[in-house]
C-alpha cells in the first residue's frame, strides 16, 4: 500500500500546474495574437466596405470607429510581447471591437441599427485568446455593451422590437460556443506540440518561442532584464539504458524531473531538450543565485536514487541580460560550462566565466 502524498508534496505539485499552465496559456496568447494580426485590416475593410456601401441609406459617420479600432489593437498586440502580463494588453486590445460595433451602432439608430449582429463578431477570438473565465468576461463585456448601445438609444424601439436584441444576443452566445470545439481541439493539438510525453516538462519548441518573449522584454526593460540559464545532462546515462534497459531509463529520466522540479521557485521552468538533457531558466537569477539553484538541483538527483540506482548529474551555469539574452549564445555559454562540470569528474555545478571565452571560440 502506498503512503498518501505529504501536504509539501501536495502543494509542490499544485505549484508546479500553475506554472506550466501559465506558460502554455502565455505561448499559446502570443501566437494566437501574431497570427490575429495578419487578418485584422482584412477583417476591418470588410466592415468598412460594408459601411460604404450602406453610407447612401445610413450616413458614413458610423466609419469614424474603425480608425481607432484598426490602430490600438495592433498598438497593444506590440507591447504584451514585451509585458510579463501580455493577458493584460490582448483584453485591452480585444476590448476595442465591441466598443467600435457599440458606437456604431448607436450612430445608426440603436436597436434599428442593422449593426447590431456585429457584436457576434467580437465573441469569434475571445475563446482563443483567453480561459474560461476570460470568455465569461468578454461575454458580460459584449452583452452590456449591446444593451448600453440600444435601449438608451431609443428605448421605444427596443421596447415594441426586443427580438432583434434577443436574435443578437442569442447569435453571440452561439457563436461562442461553437468556437469552442475548434479552440479545444487547438489546445489539446498545441499541447501535444510542447510537452514532453515522458516527463510532463515543457519541451524545445516551448523554450524557444518563451525565448522570443524574454528578448522582447529585456530590450524595454530598465537595465535589460536577468535570467540564469542552466544545462542538466544526466551522468553516464547510456550505461543506465545498457545495463537496466531503457523503460528504465525512462522511469530515471520521468524521477530526475520530478525532483529537480521541486527544487524551483513557483516562477522558474524545466524543459527537456531531447534525450538526458534538460535545461532550466531562472528569471531574475544572477550568477551567485543561479549557481546555488544548480547546486540544489545535483543534491536532489542525487539523492533521489531513482529506480534504486546511484544516478548523478552535472550542471553548467550561464547568465545573460538586456542585449545578451539570446537563445544560442546562452545555450552555448552554458553547454561550455557544462563541458568543464563533465571533466571535472562529473557529479559538479560549474559556471560559465568569461575566461571561458576562449574555449567557444576554439
Amino acid at each position: 500500500m502506498t503512503s498518501p502524498l505529504p501536504i509539501t508534496g501536495l502543494m509542490q505539485q499544485k505549484r508546479e500546474g500553475t506554472a506550466l499552465t501559465a506558460e502554455l496559456a502565455r505561448e499559446r496568447l502570443l501566437d494566437i495574437e501574431a497570427r490575429l494580426r495578419r487578418f485584422r485590416i482584412p477583417v476591418f475593410g470588410v466592415l468598412g466596405a460594408s459601411i460604404l456601401a450602406s453610407g447612401p441609406w445610413l450616413g458614413w459617420i458610423w466609419i469614424v470607429p474603425l480608425v481607432p479600432a484598426i490602430g490600438i489593437p495592433a498598438l497593444c498586440q506590440r507591447l504584451m510581447v514585451r509585458s510579463a502580463h501580455p493577458e493584460r494588453w490582448a483584453a485591452a486590445g480585444w476590448t476595442f471591437a465591441p466598443l467600435m460595433i457599440a458606437a456604431s451602432v448607436a450612430c445608426t439608430g440603436g436597436p434599428r441599427s442593422p449593426a447590431v449582429s456585429w457584436f457576434a463578431a467580437a465573441a469569434v477570438t475571445l475563446g482563443a485568446r483567453f480561459e474560461r473565465r476570460g470568455v465569461t468576461a468578454g461575454l458580460i463585456v459584449i452583452i452590456a455593451m449591446l444593451l448600453a448601445s440600444t435601449i438608451p438609444v431609443d428605448p421605444q424601439a427596443a421596447a415594441h422590437n426586443p427580438e432583434s436584441l434577443i436574435f443578437a444576443i442569442g447569435l453571440t452566445l452561439a457563436v461562442t460556443l461553437f468556437s469552442a470545439a475548434v479552440v479545444q481541439s487547438d489546445r489539446d493539438h498545441r499541447l501535444e506540440a510542447v510537452i514532453d510525453p515522458l516527463t510532463g516538462l515543457l519541451n524545445r519548441a516551448a523554450l524557444e518561442h518563451r525565448f522570443v518573449e524574454l528578448g522582447e522584454q529585456a530590450r524595454v526593460a530598465p537595465g535589460g532584464a536577468r535570467v540564469g540559464f542552466l544545462v542538466v545532462d544526466v551522468d553516464r546515462f547510456k550505461l543506465v539504458n545498457d545495463e537496466h534497459g531503457h523503460g528504465v531509463g525512462d522511469c530515471v529520466l520521468e524521477k530526475l524531473a520530478n525532483a529537480m522540479r521541486t527544487e524551483l521557485r513557483a516562477f522558474d521552468l524545466v524543459y527537456r531538450l531531447g534525450g538526458e538533457e534538460f535545461v532550466v531558466l531562472l528569471p531574475g537569477a544572477d550568477s551567485d543565485a543561479a549557481s546555488e539553484i544548480a547546486e540544489r538541483l545535483r543534491a536532489a538527483c542525487q539523492s533521489s536514487r531513482p529506480e534504486g540506482l546511484a544516478v548523478t548529474v552535472s550542471v553548467g551555469v550561464a547568465v545573460a541580460e538586456g542585449a545578451e539574452l539570446d537563445f544560442d549564445r546562452l545555450y552555448e555559454r552554458a553547454d561550455a560550462a557544462l563541458y568543464l562540470a563533465k571533466n571535472s569528474g562529473r557529479n559538479c555545478v560549474r559556471a560559465f566565466a568569461d575566461d571561458h571565452a576562449e574555449m567557444l571560440a576554439a
